[in-house]
């Protein structure tokens, strides 16, 4: 059955909050964490109040996370999730920087 009859409109729409969202990808996994660093380092607008804000121990605990996830995980992934993890952590690490380490220069 459909949520369209010939002729009708869809018996019940479904919403975003009716759909599960995806997880069990690690490299999704990766994205989320990047976009969660990203916003800490005041990359990207903070989509509940339209503003950039910096959070300087947030973006270093993610930091930290993705390294230590590097770590724990060594050899056990696939060469594109090593690869992916890497980049992120090291781009991640060059955002923080010039976030909060080469402000005065």
């Amino acid at each position: 059955m459909t949520d369209f009859q010939e002729g009708n409109a869809p018996q019940s729409a479904r919403t975003a909050a009716d759909m599960p969202l995806p997880g069990g990808d690690f490299g999704l996994f990766l994205s989320r964490l990047s976009i969660q660093g990203l916003l800490a380092c005041g990359v990207l607008e903070n989509p509940i109040s339209g503003q950039k804000q910096q959070n300087q121990a947030m973006a270093q605990a993610l930091i930290d996370d993705l390294a230590m996830l590097q770590d724990k995980t060594r050899g056990n992934l696939e060469p594109d999730e090593d690869s992916h993890l890497s980049k992120v952590l090291s781009d991640l690490q060059e955002v923080f920087r010039r976030a909060f380490l080469d402000q005065g220069e």
